[in-house]
């Protein structure tokens, strides 16, 4: 458990912090500390230095309480206003965008902390409120507290004009679908490398990663149903060490698993295998290969987090299915607002062309014994790397296919979404970096043909999204076309560019 320490504070801490109710209970928390704090000040300041102050509180206890009422009474109206907006907006975006996209307005900072600006204010106010004593002539009225009060109640009031300006632009079909490919760019460079790995190369080549699946093999079943929302490799890359074998994970995140399920399974590493023969010259490094048992599974429970519902995490499938189902509900017929889904489409190629030209991350994750790591600190050779895990990791295709092919589904009889699609395969080329990739962009550039072949209503479109698509093919098949620009004319434009020409030469 200790060895993802890091890791597991940060998820408990997104847990926290995407909460609704945590900044708004720090800002509470903040006003009831601050409130004493103020007062007791009160107590050693020099009062006719608070006279000196223009805008400072000189009043008497009467004005004080009347004034502290009515910020608190006014506070907690407009706390109770707030609310009543974020769930009108709330109840809307859950209709036009999707139900799974409210977490993005729940979690959103700044609504968060105007609540909570709200109700902290509430609580400082009345704690003040209760610290002013009537006929206490040693004490007198707080102030500075009171002063502090009417400063807070102003701010208050400008958070208020920034919260219905905030939520005006958040409930934006563009705002929603650019926090949400914000959220993907930055789950793809968490897992992502913009470099390419020579460890990993090397690594490939490993004599394990092609002998580990003949070894003895035991399947490995998940603690209890869920989504897989987190591995933990530094955990799982110790359990595998310690028991002498290779864990493979054929899950991704995301996937939704029973404990019935099998998700992976463990290869023991037969005896006679050199690493266990190398291992076994070093004494404090002797580890014999051994079958799964029950402290085993007790310890792998640990190594994966699983959740009842889908979350906000590194998933990057997570992040681009906002975008796609955003793009499939703007094309239901009770929407119909297909530009919202073009949109979508050009945020998804954005995306999908960073991870087309960055490194993908490797599946296998070795370690290397403590005494090999001391022999290369002081000889020049590398030190061996011991295969532990091995995880799965969806391919850019099936990437593709989960985001733009499934709205493709969907706009099969929208011509603006499938010329959309057409055009995002050419962009894509300019990003690709191997031919499996546009082997993938070309296959997707007929599916879409075939799509609008089968769908359009009128064969006149349909013949327009076929020019497109077979110019498209054209151009992506043809040498250098990363260096040239693609540029779709119509029969329709070709013929009349062709009438203006013909007129130009007889006159």
């Amino acid at each position: 458990m200790l060895t993802n320490l890091p890791d597991r504070l940060t998820n408990l801490w997104q847990q926290l912090i995407g909460s609704y109710w945590f900044i708004p209970t720090a800002c509470v928390l903040v006003g009831i500390l601050l409130a004493p704090i103020l007062v007791t000040i009160d107590q050693h300041f020099n009062r006719d230095m608070v006279r000196e102050i223009t805008f400072a509180f000189t009043g008497d206890d009467d004005a004080a309480r009347a004034i502290m009422t009515t910020i608190a009474g006014a506070v907690l109206g407009v706390a109770g206003t707030t609310f009543s907006i974020t769930i009108a907006v709330l109840s809307m975006a859950s209709s036009q965008f999707g139900p799974r996209l409210l977490r993005n307005f729940l979690t959103d900072t700044p609504n968060q902390f105007v609540l909570g600006a709200f109700i902290g204010t509430f609580s400082y106010s009345l704690l003040v409120l209760k610290a002013i004593h009537k006929y206490d002539v040693g004490f007198g009225v707080p102030q500075l507290s009171v002063t502090f009060a009417i400063i807070m109640a102003i701010t208050c009031a400008l958070l208020l004009v920034y919260f219905v300006q905030h939520m005006v632009h958040a409930i934006q079909a563009s705002h929603v679908i650019q926090g949400a490919s914000n959220e993907a760019i930055k789950n793809i460079r968490y897992w992502y490398s913009n470099r390419c790995d020579i460890e990993h190369q090397r690594n490939i080549e490993h004599h394990d990663v092609e002998q580990f699946k003949h070894w003895s093999a035991t399947p490995i079943y998940p603690p209890h149903s869920g989504y897989l929302q987190q591995i933990y490799l530094e955990s799982l890359i110790t359990l595998s060490q310690d028991y002498g074998g290779v864990v493979q994970i054929n899950s991704s995140l995301g996937h939704f698993v029973t404990d019935k399920n099998v998700i992976g399974y463990f290869y023991q590493r037969p005896v006679e295998d050199p690493s266990n023969l190398q291992k076994t010259k070093m004494p404090h490094l002797a580890i014999i290969p051994r079958t799964p048992d029950g402290l085993f599974w007790q310890r792998f429970a640990g190594c994966i987090r699983l959740e009842q519902r889908l979350t906000q995490s590194n998933d990057i499938a997570y992040s681009l299915g906002q975008m796609t189902e955003i793009a499939v509900r703007a094309l239901s017929p009770g929407i119909n607002d297909p530009k919202t889904a073009v949109n979508c489409v050009q945020s998804l190629t954005n995306c999908l062309s960073i991870m087309m030209r960055c490194q993908p991350p490797t599946p296998y994750h070795f370690y290397k014994p403590v005494h090999e790591k001391d022999i290369a600190d002081t000889v020049s050779h590398p030190s061996s790397a011991i295969l532990a895990v091995v995880t799965h990791m969806p391919k850019i295709s099936d990437f593709i296919d989960s985001s733009l092919g499934e709205i493709r589904r969907y706009a099969a009889a929208d011509l603006m979404v499938l010329k959309a699609l057409c055009q995002a395969m050419i962009d894509l080329n300019y990003a690709r970096v191997n031919d499996a990739q546009l082997q993938t962009l070309i296959h997707e550039i007929k599916l879409i043909e075939r799509a609008g072949a089968d769908n359009l209503n009128y064969h006149q479109l349909a013949d327009d999204l076929t020019a497109m698509c077979e110019q498209a093919e054209t151009f992506i098949m043809s040498e250098d076309a990363q260096h040239h620009y693609f540029h779709y004319i119509s029969d329709f434009d070709a013929h009349i560019r062709q009438a203006l020409q013909t007129q130009s030469k007889q006159a």
